[in-house]
């Protein structure tokens, strides 16, 4: 028996809503536990209509690496735009054309969402074909190192997750 034919439609979101929630309420206790559920539940039923097509992660493993890489990323970014802020040298900020080898829209989604939680770097636009990522990046020495670094960091472990 599937988790849809259960009543779960996006299964991974129900989990996902649910772990949020306990995060974002300050402590476990059964109130939080309960309304958790709750919300687990009802959202993704209403929901799921919305969804075009059922994701589906052919390698989910490689998630957990992704996420211990955005982690990271997230980490070290901080560090460098605090020390750059700090600095007198002024920032080189720059828009960059990110060419997408990516054609899913989730995986599209996502990689434009770690660029932007990443500080120094925000996703501005996607182009109308679907191929191009405008990058805004606060401090630039070389485009094409940055674009090789997203695709080696972000893209590739994606692809491997969505195709």
């Amino acid at each position: 028996m599937t988790a849809e034919r259960l009543g779960f439609p996006q299964p991974w979101l129900t989990v996902a809503l649910f772990v949020v929630w306990q995060f974002l309420a300050d402590g476990v206790s059964g109130a939080s536990v309960v309304m958790g559920l709750i919300l687990a539940i009802v959202i993704p039923q209403i929901t799921h209509r919305f969804w075009p097509d059922h994701p589906r992660l052919s390698r989910p493993w490689v998630l957990v690496r992704y996420l211990v890489v955005v982690f990271y990323d997230i980490i070290v970014a901080s560090i460098t735009v605090t020390i750059l802020i700090l600095n007198p040298r002024r920032p080189r900020p720059a828009f960059v054309s990110y060419p997408l080898t990516l054609n899913h829209p989730l995986g599209v989604t996502i990689l434009a969402s770690t660029i932007s939680l990443t500080p120094g770097t925000v996703s501005s636009d996607v182009s109308d074909d679907g191929r191009l990522l405008l990058i805004h990046a606060l401090d630039v020495d070389d485009e094409a190192e940055l674009i090789r670094t997203i695709h080696e960091r972000y893209e590739k472990p994606l692809l491997e997750m969505f195709q």
